[in-house]
């Protein structure tokens, strides 16, 4: 039978990349690891994790086992959840949701679950995608709102924890002009019409699509201003150092100081939806699955 301790510390190794790393982050010694990794790897007749002088990696079999670790720890989580239902009668959720869509999509979709299920509790963590699509994985959170951009959902895939991801809408990037930029008074720019600006930008993640389309456009970005929150960007463009791209939920508030330019079709475009594990059919992740569509749907309305 194998060990769920010995899944646990499996993970721990798997999410660090090395024995010592896993072993402070569980409070045991490096030497602990080592052996229940090796004692995991002879009951299972095969190696789990590569070992070299750079750290440790998985093997196809470790990758199985992480994704079987995730499972359990996620079932053991929720499991945990309905005893304590029983014992206090009241249900706990736990929200994970990115800044922009916390902001414009969450309040008004808790409002109705609150008034729907008066006794759920709830908690909000807020995170990137690459952040909280994990812990949907491992149980840590009930549910996340995320994106991703033209790839996969980020973060690690596994053959376990598989994730449920349900649509909510298309959030397209626009550029952000100064008010009196000579472009300012279009009604859609191509990217390379700007490729001799300045760029300042609010995510790393839209810094890296601008670095692919101008590598594909023939031109290298001159970026001035790196930021983690386009309100920030939107500020720094109105104060003259330079143009943006950011996605339409993330202009509100709008910034004063700037006029907003839609991009050539086919425009880029962050893809908003919600995870939560492919078994979870709780009422209470229902109803905010279902509330948090309506709000996007009376967003894309608007």
């Amino acid at each position: 039978m194998i060990d769920v301790q010995r899944l646990r510390i499996l993970r721990a190794v798997a999410e660090h990349g090395s024995f010592n790393r896993a072993a402070t982050s569980l409070h045991l010694t490096p030497s602990a690891v080592s052996q229940h990794v090796a004692v995991l790897e002879r009951s299972l007749g095969a190696q789990v994790v590569a070992r070299s002088t750079r750290g440790v990696t998985l093997t196809r079999a470790g990758q199985i086992m992480v994704g079987a670790a995730e499972s359990v720890a996620a079932e053991l989580e929720h499991a945990k959840q309905q005893v304590d239902r029983l014992s206090t009668g009241r249900t706990q959720l736990t929200v994970a949701t990115f800044t922009s869509g916390g902001r414009v999509l969450l309040p008004g979709a808790l409002a109705r679950l609150t008034a729907a299920h008066p006794e759920t509790v709830l908690h909000v963590r807020e995170g990137e995608p690459e952040e909280c699509l994990p812990l949907v994985r491992q149980g840590a959170v009930d549910l996340a709102l995320a994106y991703h951009f033209d790839g996969p959902l980020p973060g690690r895939s596994g053959t376990g924890s598989s994730l449920r991801w349900t649509p909510l809408m298309e959030d397209p990037l626009h550029v952000v002009l100064p008010d009196r930029h000579p472009l300012a008074a279009r009604a859609a720019i191509e990217l390379d019409e700007l490729a001799g600006e300045p760029w300042v930008l609010g995510c790393l993640k839209t810094e890296a699509y601008l670095r692919r389309y101008a590598q594909r456009a023939g031109f290298d970005p001159d970026v001035r201003g790196t930021t983690t929150d386009y309100f920030f960007a939107g500020s720094l463009v109105a104060a003259g150092l330079g143009v943006s791209l950011i996605p339409s939920i993330a202009l509100v508030p709008r910034v004063q100081g700037v006029h907003i330019v839609p991009i050539e079709a086919p425009a880029p475009a962050r893809h908003l939806g919600v995870a939560v594990l492919g078994h979870r059919r709780d009422l209470q992740v229902t109803t905010l699955i279902e509330a948090l569509r309506e709000q996007a749907a009376a967003l894309g309305a608007s």
